[in-house]
């Protein structure tokens, strides 16, 4: 397979999501392509209807979501179209620390996890790049078990968080690095979520979740950057690459071994 030039088609159309894309078609230092029908992306999953259900698991062969949100969130928003399929396992793997993990009400506000009275700075204050790092030095036990769900998967795995950029664009750029793709290629894809950011922001000001602490913030302040996964890269490069990093963390050369076998097309 020759690499995609063209990301229309990697573009996934849902009812009840914005953002979903496949990460086939990148390529490979070296030479080759990301396999499709391997990896997605997505934002939340909560408004799925039949007809998206239908496509993900019948058409695009769906058997794992690894769902990157806090206890909190799920808890809040509800059980998820997926969470009831029989043929698909959903992995719920926080990238935020254990502590704190509930909603709270502050005079009629929500008030989640990241921005409780417990949280030093809360997240939405902090830059991109703190946060993104703070993932992998608070929960590198997910972090790992994320990207064993996308090894060890039969069919497809769709990766997701709230807006599917931030905890989803950690664990893609990681997942793609690992499997060989092309630095340049993943940043592109990291940012393609910029195109999604107004139907993004639409959705979750929508749910009580989150409009709270969307509020107020201007809409640029909500792009990807750069600069925030090149830190991520930087991060692990200082211990030898990713796979070095996760072996720190539990990782195997077996696992990597079997993530390249389902990401790099033949």
């Amino acid at each position: 397979m020759t690499a995609s030039t063209d990301h229309a088609d990697r573009w996934i159309s849902l009812d009840g999501a914005v953002n979903v894309r496949d990460l086939g078609g990148l390529p490979l230092r070296g030479g080759g392509a990301t396999r499709f029908r391997r990896l997605l992306r997505s934002d939340n999953l909560q408004d799925l209807t039949g007809r998206d259900v239908r496509l993900l698991r019948d058409t695009l062969g769906l058997t794992d979501v690894v769902d990157l949100r806090t206890g909190a969130e799920r808890s809040n928003e509800g059980a998820a179209p997926l969470d009831g399929e029989a043929s698909v396992t959903v992995h719920h793997l926080s990238l935020l620390p254990r502590a704190g993990d509930e909603v709270k009400e502050v005079d009629g506000s929500v008030v989640m996890p990241w921005q409780g009275p417990d949280v030093e700075v809360p997240v939405k204050r902090r830059d991109a790049q703190t946060v993104y790092l703070a993932y992998l030095q608070d929960r590198p036990d997910s972090v790992v078990s994320a990207l064993s769900a996308v090894a060890q998967a039969d069919g497809a795995v769709l990766v997701h968080c709230a807006a599917g950029k931030d905890r989803t664009g950690v664990i893609s750029a990681l997942a793609l690095d690992l499997a060989g793709v092309e630095r340049d290629a993943t940043l592109t894809d990291f940012l393609l979520t910029g195109d999604r950011i107004d139907a993004i922001l639409a959705r979750l000001l929508s749910s009580r979740t989150y409009a709270d602490d969307l509020r107020g913030r201007a809409r640029d302040t909500h792009l990807p950057r750069a600069a925030a996964i090149e830190a991520v890269f930087a991060l692990v490069d200082e211990a030898g690459g990713v796979e070095r990093w996760l072996q720190q963390h539990g990782w195997t050369p077996a696992l990597t071994d079997a993530l390249r076998s389902r990401l790099r097309a033949v």
